[in-house]
């Protein structure tokens, strides 16, 4: 499913530990790393997205977490010009995601990358709440910024300030124009 504007839908899932951390995980056969996300099905709202890409990419239930927030509307990105397959019917030039922040509430045991024929994610660690604005690839890196500078203040209700400090002087990028779109 792509929008009208070449968008496809999509949710982003940053999941807290109780102390600040975040997870952090690694895609398979690669070097890169990021949080969960997935394509929306045509008959999904972006909660029910969620949850079938927290079970898909995590192994993780409903019982497991507790959604703390939502972005209000869909953030945007922009993929570089080599991932754009321009041979599709429908051309997919980015995505927008609804991005969720869940306060895990199981065991690391709970925790599995291998319930799905194909996985998306072969590794994992916590890792501190902004580590992953500045290690993701760098096109994902402004909404990245905004997936974890709007539900900050929910993780800090939880973890304290000290765990989820307010961003460094300079590290939330300035606000992109496709970001501040709505829709």
């Amino acid at each position: 499913m792509i929008d009208p504007d070449g968008f496809r839908p999509n949710v982003g899932i940053v999941l807290m530990h109780e102390d600040g951390r975040v997870f952090w995980a690694r895609r398979v056969h690669r070097d890169g790393w990021q949080f969960p996300q997935g394509g929306m099905n045509t008959d999904e709202t972006p909660l029910e997205a969620m949850y079938r890409e927290l079970r898909e990419e995590t192994g993780l239930l409903p019982d497991h977490v507790d959604v703390l927030g939502a972005t209000p509307g869909w953030l945007r990105y922009r993929l570089p010009p080599r991932a754009v397959r321009r041979h599709d019917r429908l051309v997919c030039i980015g995505q927008k995601q609804v991005w969720f922040l869940l306060r895990f509430k199981g065991a690391d045991a709970d925790l599995r990358l291998d319930l799905t024929d194909k996985p998306e994610f072969d590794g994992w660690r916590w890792v501190d709440f902004w580590y992953p604005m500045q290690h993701v690839v760098t096109f994902k890196r402004t909404v990245y910024a905004r997936a974890l500078d709007h539900p900050a203040p929910f993780a800090r209700a939880v973890a304290g300030v000290v765990a989820v400090p307010p961003p460094a002087e300079g590290l939330l990028p300035p606000m992109h124009a496709s970001l501040r779109r709505r829709g």
